[in-house]
């Protein structure tokens, strides 16, 4: 639970160091990658929200080690309150009313998940040590594809010269499903992490596709963030983003790593419903920003 909470506090003091940094850099493109890299490594900021970033993986393979996913998966979403805060105080970030009770409600779907585990002990929750590959490519690969295509359609929509700003929500769900690959691949190598026979580990890992799925979800997952952070509130993204990582690690980590689901009539209830709450909320929250209304004549003529 510390590694966790750990773990939250660096994400979240990373993602709102990108976005100070992003918000002092000429317009980035995903369709101009290496010109995005070349801006965001020349910015002492950028660069100090990205080591954070590093330094929370690390805590998050601490906390796979020890905790089933679904448990895991539970205490990172509780740093979305810290996100939400930090946003407000040093980037000046509102949300809305209708997105402030979007946030509430994905908070308590992701408690009831967590409230759907097992106590500690002989009865306890499995903590799951690895997949079959063929089912982690199976569950991966169409994924990919899935969060790929969606960030592109949101470019399109984006580009659409009568449509108002987006909120970041497309964006959040596709970068979502390259992190929700990249949390299964971290679960994977945190299983091959020994600290006996570490050069027999390191050529298993290596033969296993753990790695090269973290590589291209990490250069992937860095391009398409960052030009979604640029342009849309951290605030909001984020939370987007960690909601879709939660639940796809969770739900389909779970089943990958054969790590059982409640039998218990109550708990499994409680999973089930926090998911369906999550996904819910999801497919509600609000596409666009609204525009700024424009003053009315009477308005124009009225003295201050």
């Amino acid at each position: 639970m510390a590694a966790a909470l750990v773990s939250n506090v660096l994400y979240s003091g990373g993602f709102v160091l990108e976005k100070r940094a992003l918000a002092a850099l000429p317009e980035v493109t995903v369709h101009r990658p290496v010109r995005l890299l070349r801006l965001v490594l020349g910015s002492p900021l950028w660069i100090a929200g990205a080591l954070s970033l590093a330094a929370g993986f690390g805590a998050q393979l601490v906390v796979y080690r020890t905790l089933p996913i679904a448990a895991a998966q539970g205490l990172f979403v509780s740093g979305l309150v810290l996100l939400v805060m930090l946003s407000a105080r040093l980037l000046g970030e509102r949300t809305t009313v209708r997105e402030r009770y979007a946030l509430g409600a994905v908070l308590l779907a992701l408690l009831m998940v967590v409230l759907s585990l097992k106590e500690g002990g002989a009865g306890a929750d499995t903590v799951g040590r690895d997949a079959p590959y063929p089912l982690i490519l199976l569950v991966c690969v169409p994924s990919l594809a899935a969060g790929v295509w969606l960030y592109r359609y949101a470019e399109r929509r984006a580009r659409h010269p009568h449509r108002m700003p987006p909120t970041g929500v497309e964006y959040g769900v596709a970068v979502g499903l390259l992190y929700g690959v990249s949390s299964l691949a971290i679960k994977g190598v945190s299983s091959h992490l020994t600290t006996s026979g570490i050069g027999d580990a390191l050529v298993d890992l290596l033969r296993s596709p753990y790695p090269y799925l973290l590589l291209f979800t990490g250069a992937f997952g860095l391009v398409l963030s960052q030009a979604a952070l640029q342009r849309c509130r951290a605030s909001l993204i984020v939370p987007v983003c960690t909601t879709v990582t939660c639940l796809y690690t969770a739900v389909l980590g779970t089943l990958s790593f054969g790590e059982e689901l409640p039998d218990e009539p109550l708990r499994l209830a409680l999973r089930v419903a926090g998911t369906v709450l999550a996904v819910a909320v999801l497919l509600v929250m609000p596409k666009h920003d609204t525009a700024p209304e424009s003053p009315t004549p009477t308005q124009e003529l009225t003295p201050p």
